[in-house]
């Protein structure tokens, strides 16, 4: 009940400061929105059976600035089901949201994106090529119901808060209890960043138990390079008691070129106990990303999959993963 209090109160107290701020007076204009993620892919010794095309993702919609400060915005996931029977396409409304900008406060309502993971996956900055650890081990939804706000009290601490459905955005609201956040970001200096983030997911009946997680984040931005680690902790997932997972990832880029860059990533996976050893791994990524033109990227990489169970074998496969946005 605290933790709802706090949070509401913050989005109530940062809402009314700042009806006192200077609305910035824009014409209205819109943009599309257009993001498609695909890729060649073949495995290697066990997985040799492992290859083909794939169009894994398309982002399709639409943005729309009102001017002072308010903006709308439309999109629709095109992708495939987690149902490894069905081979359909799916199509999911991602986002349909109302945003709000006035000053260091900015406010979203609707079907927006979640602030979980989401600083964490613009820092990776290969999200065509693999989400980020969070988002690949569902520790969250990128999306979903509901309201959030952030404020920048200082160039060095900025603060965000939600408050969402907790089904993300694939599923229509079922159970009754909220999913609460509250996020801190830290610049010490220029380039280097540090985010904590704190979340409850509520079990709204009794053989239920609350989803809490807890994520810490610290990474640098140079222009030549980039490193970042974090480490996540998720307790009672599926809210199931005692089924606790965390691990950590470690990734960074370097650039070559004005076209080119290299990247590599590690993540460890761990389940309290071993409940999930079936799916606990340790995974690592090497590849290099080329730009073609302003709208196209390239990215061959080679992959590595590292299963804890004693009967899994390890995996080897190779990518070239393509994206094209608007």
């Amino acid at each position: 009940m605290k933790t709802k209090v706090i949070l509401a109160g913050l989005l109530a107290c940062i809402g009314i400061g700042a009806q006192a701020q200077d609305v910035k007076n824009t014409e209205p204009k819109g943009k599309a929105i257009v993001q498609v993620f695909g890729n060649f892919h073949t495995g290697f010794g066990a997985e040799n059976d492992d290859r083909g095309f794939e169009l894994e993702r398309s982002y399709l919609g639409y943005e729309y600035n009102l001017g002072k400060g308010l903006s709308v915005k439309g999109v629709m996931d095109v992708g495939k089901s987690s149902d490894v029977d069905d081979y359909h396409r799916i199509a999911y409304v991602k986002n349909a949201m109302v945003q709000w900008k006035n000053g260091n406060l900015t406010l979203n309502g609707g079907l927006i994106s979640t602030t979980q993971f989401n600083f964490q996956e613009k820092f990776w900055g290969y999200r065509y090529v693999m989400k980020s650890f969070q988002d690949e081990y569902k520790f969250g939804s990128s999306a979903d119901l509901g309201i959030s706000a952030s404020y920048k009290f200082a160039k060095w601490i900025s603060a965000d808060a939600i408050i969402v459905n907790g089904e993300g955005y694939k599923k229509i609201q079922k159970n009754d209890g909220l999913n609460y956040g509250l996020g801190v970001t830290l610049t010490p200096f220029k380039g280097f960043q540090v985010r904590m983030y704190g979340g409850l997911n509520e079990g709204d009946e009794k053989d239920k138990k609350d989803i809490t997680n807890f994520a810490f984040f610290a990474g640098y931005k140079h222009e030549k390079f980039t490193i970042g680690a974090e480490y996540n902790h998720m307790w009672n997932a599926s809210y199931k008691d005692g089924a606790d997972q965390y691990g950590y990832s470690i990734f960074t880029s370097a650039k070559v070129a004005k076209f080119a860059d290299i990247y590599a990533r590690f993540d460890d996976l761990y389940s309290k106990d071993d409940w999930n050893i079936a799916k606990d791994e340790q995974a690592a990524i090497l590849g290099a990303q080329f730009k073609i033109g302003k709208y196209v990227k390239i990215a061959p990489n080679f992959r590595m999959t590292m299963p804890k169970a004693d009967d899994a074998k390890n995996s080897y496969s190779a990518y070239i993963n393509c994206y094209f946005g608007l």
